[in-house]
């Protein structure tokens, strides 16, 4: 782990402002440690419809980019792969290693920044990231560690805020939830800052993300667009049901290493 003075700038921010979030997600992540289906995103679609995992976990090694509470990380452990959980906020992990006694599931979790693993090359079968990293970590870093951690032919999934979400979606919480007018630029997409929050946000526009996928050694397999059904509902603000069924407020993308 490096040390705190070492840390990139926006590293820092996000540890403080999830650290400052945690105790928000404390119910979510023993209601999702609880569930017996994955549930995926804001809308809680299950896995069985989207497929975002691959269909054999026994004795694969994985890497959750950015576990939080750590629930993803105990869904594949449950289908009986290896996995390691790294996250940025130690107040999440005081969560996620109480959950862990709860449970009766113990698998590694480090605190630590997904834009530099302190593992070997090539340790790992499949890297997944449900936000958590793919939001919150530059991907022109992480991508990277994720190639570098997986073995050829591994798989990496990662789900994120929809792009056309993250173009529609006022500046603050109080302007209300996304309407069908684009308000900022796609163009230039990397770092952004919200007004009302102290983080600091990744997104990519989809040439941006193919183009690093594929210069970093992995081949696209699919882009899941997540719909949540009609009478879907969500603790977040910033988008609604009805908004998310006609453009995709989430998505998933899927990539093998060669």
């Amino acid at each position: 782990m490096q040390d705190e003075e070492t840390l990139p700038e926006h590293v820092r921010r996000n540890r403080a402002h999830w650290d400052d979030l945690a105790d928000r997600y404390v119910a979510n992540g023993e209601e999702s440690w609880a569930a017996d289906e994955p549930r995926w995103g804001i809308w809680g679609i299950p896995e069985g419809e989207v497929r975002l995992l691959p269909d054999q976990l026994d004795d694969r090694d994985v890497i959750e980019f950015g576990c939080g509470t750590a629930y993803v990380s105990a869904w594949l452990a449950r289908r009986g792969a290896r996995v390691t959980g790294i996250d940025n906020s130690p107040a999440q992990l005081e969560t996620a290693r109480r959950l862990q006694r709860e449970h009766g599931l113990d698998f590694p979790l480090l605190l630590g920044n997904a834009e530099d693993v302190p593992l070997p090359d090539a340790s790992f079968d499949f890297a997944v990231s449900e936000y958590g990293a793919a939001l919150w970590a530059d991907p022109y870093r992480w991508i990277p560690e994720a190639a570098r951690l997986l073995r050829p032919g591994g798989e990496l999934v990662f789900l994120t805020n929809g792009l056309i979400l993250m173009l529609a979606v006022p500046d603050t919480e109080a302007e209300g939830p996304a309407t069908d007018r684009l308000r900022r630029p796609y163009f230039g997409m990397h770092r952004n800052e919200w007004p009302d929050s102290d983080g600091v946000e990744f997104h990519l526009g989809y040439g941006d993300w193919i183009r690093l996928l594929r210069a970093n050694g992995f081949e696209v397999t699919d882009l899941v667009e997540l719909r949540p059904p009609r009478d879907a509902t969500t603790t977040y603000g910033f988008v609604t049901a009805e908004w998310a069924r006609d453009w995709p407020s989430e998505e998933a993308w899927k990539a093998r290493r060669r």
